[in-house]
């Protein structure tokens, strides 16, 4: 069985920080060694329970989709092996699970790309008819696919706190319009061209959130990760209904059993139970042997 890595301990790199899933460490002053752990999130809530391999997965998923979209737009990578940045006794820690990565300015909004009603945009959509100040038809479903796809962006919440689903004007306020237009547009852009190769394998993509920064000369590029189970919703296409949450590729599978249990979706979280571990694990692996065969 894979050994699971619920968080890094490289000393002889500076620590930057620890998000939900990655680690994040200096690699002299215009670099960042990036670790995908095997943590898994759900409500915003980091669980007791790695997945085996997942951060494997998420690491090789981001690298296939930045190198099938860098036509559209530059990236953070920088082709270097993440082996040669750490000490030899640290390589373990980083084979298969790291990238070393240009240093960027982060730009603090979720840039979300939505093709199909669900989650937190089928709540605003039954409250107001709209979702992130967008009107979208009457009669709607849970999972419906909507005329087209749209740019729901979210501002990102303090570490702990749900990010909050925004409007278009607050990008161009953070921002500036022309910056807004560009993420708007590079985001719609990205989910297509991503939905249209997923759906040749069966795969429907959603939604999905993108990540930018820009680097020194202001030049805007596509960072984090890209298009995984865990900053996306992949449902399996021979499944697909309208009317339910569709089962899927991602770690929905988590927070369906989650809101099976009492719990109030503030830490700590309940233990997962180890077959949850074993089918989520699955499910990552089945997405990438899926999407990148």
């Amino acid at each position: 069985m894979v050994q699971a890595l619920h968080q890094s301990t490289i000393t002889s790199l500076p620590l930057l920080g620890r998000g939900k899933v990655r680690d994040m460490y200096a690699v002299g002053d215009d670099k960042l060694l990036i670790v995908a752990t095997d943590r898994i999130s759900a409500f915003d809530v980091i669980l007791d329970d790695p997945v085996p391999g997942k951060g494997e997965v998420l690491t090789r998923l981001t690298d296939f989709w930045l190198e099938k979209l860098a036509h559209i737009i530059p990236n953070h990578s920088t082709g270097i092996d993440p082996t040669e940045v750490v000490a030899p006794e640290e390589r373990d820690q980083v084979v298969g699970r790291a990238v070393v990565v240009k240093r960027l300015k982060p730009i603090l909004v979720e840039c979300v790309a939505r093709g199909y009603l669900i989650g937190s945009g089928w709540n605003d959509y039954r409250a107001t008819g709209s979702v992130c100040g967008i009107a979208l038809p009457a009669g709607l479903q849970q999972a419906s696919k909507l005329p087209e796809p749209i740019f729901t962006p979210a501002a990102k919440a303090e570490f702990g706190l749900h990010d909050e689903n925004v409007d278009f004007d607050y990008v161009v306020e953070q921002v500036g319009p022309e910056l807004a237009a560009q993420l708007r547009d590079v985001t719609l852009r990205l989910y297509t061209e991503a939905a249209e190769y997923a759906a040749g394998k069966g795969i429907i993509i959603a939604d999905t959130k993108f990540e930018f920064g820009l680097d020194d000369a202001g030049q805007l590029h596509l960072m984090d990760e890209v298009l995984t189970p865990d900053s996306s919703r992949f449902w399996p296409a021979d499944s697909y209904a309208e009317g339910i949450s569709p089962p899927s590729f991602d770690k929905q599978f988590v927070r369906d059993w989650l809101e099976t249990q009492d719990w109030d979706k503030t830490p700590p979280a309940p233990r997962l139970p180890a077959d949850v571990i074993e089918k989520t694990a699955a499910k990552y692996r089945e997405a990438l042997e899926r999407l990148t065969a």
